[in-house]
């Protein structure tokens, strides 16, 4: 059995100390292949340094986050294009909208949302997509993304999905694979998003842990430290195979493939696909 957690932030301060031990646990969990996060320039040129640590084994995003909307300057674009042409690199973003925050200005949100849309067209790379309390603003500049004559149409995933019934339906008929995290975990955050998840067609999920944030609240037992990592994927994929009535090792094949389809991965010890 084999696991990709697609979305981890290993550049975290958390991992500074163990970073290794945290990789050698995920290989004992069957977590095979993992994806860095890119947040900020900064955290997407610290994602592609550990993804060159380790060809095949972990790659990166290179994005900017809502959160951080308002650094992102017009003089930062021939960076992130760089970056995002790296062959270590497989997606664009974390990417989007977070109105639930605010932490940026929403114009600026938006400016910096439309100008990775572009480069992510440019450079051929599908979208790592974050949103949040945002879903008209965020869905318009999808469409409008994808109707343009550079979009090519849209391949991504809607990261660490937590919506509704609308909201899925939307990403799934735009064509976007879905992101699942330990949220699905939470017996009292978690329950209308278990109710959906028999409603992803296998070769649209994807699974993915987002340490150190959001570790299953039912673990057992309880880690003394509230820090997810990549070894509790298991755990994760585990709950979305009961839910959606599926083996474990049925549910890592689908999830497994899928990734690899859409990111263009190889399997260990291959060369990289192309996507």
């Amino acid at each position: 059995m084999e696991l990709i957690d697609i979305g981890i932030n290993l550049t975290h301060d958390s991992y500074e100390v163990d970073r290794a031990a945290v990789l050698e646990r995920a290989e004992s969990a069957a977590v095979t292949q993992l994806i860095v996060t890119g947040a900020t320039l900064a955290s997407s040129v610290a994602a592609l340094e550990l993804a060159r640590s380790q060809p095949g084994r972990l790659y990166a995003t290179a994005g900017v986050h809502p959160h951080h909307a308002a650094d992102f300057t017009q003089a930062e674009l021939p960076r992130m294009r760089a970056l995002l042409a790296e062959p270590g690199c497989v997606a664009a973003g974390e990417c989007g909208l977070d109105y639930f925050r605010d932490f940026s200005p929403r114009a600026a949100q938006r400016s910096a949302f439309t100008q990775q849309l572009g480069l992510a067209a440019e450079c051929g790379k599908p979208l790592f997509l974050h949103q949040r309390d945002a879903h008209t603003d965020f869905i318009a500049a999808m469409r409008e993304h994808a109707a343009a004559p550079y979009g090519g149409g849209l391949r991504g995933v809607a990261h660490c999905f937590t919506g509704g019934e609308a909201e899925l339906s939307a990403y799934l008929e735009m064509g976007l694979h879905i992101g699942i995290t330990g949220w699905i975990c939470d017996e009292r955050r978690g329950l209308q998003l278990q109710s959906l998840v028999r409603r992803i067609p296998a070769g649209r999920l994807l699974l993915e842990t987002d340490g150190p944030y959001l570790m299953p609240r039912d673990l057992q037992p309880r880690p003394p430290s509230r820090r997810n990592e990549p070894a509790y994927l298991v755990h994760i994929a585990a709950t979305v195979a009961r839910l959606r009535g599926e083996t474990l090792e049925d549910c890592a094949a689908h999830t497994t493939a899928a990734a690899r389809q859409l990111f263009g991965l190889a399997a260990p010890g291959r060369e990289r696909a192309t996507p």
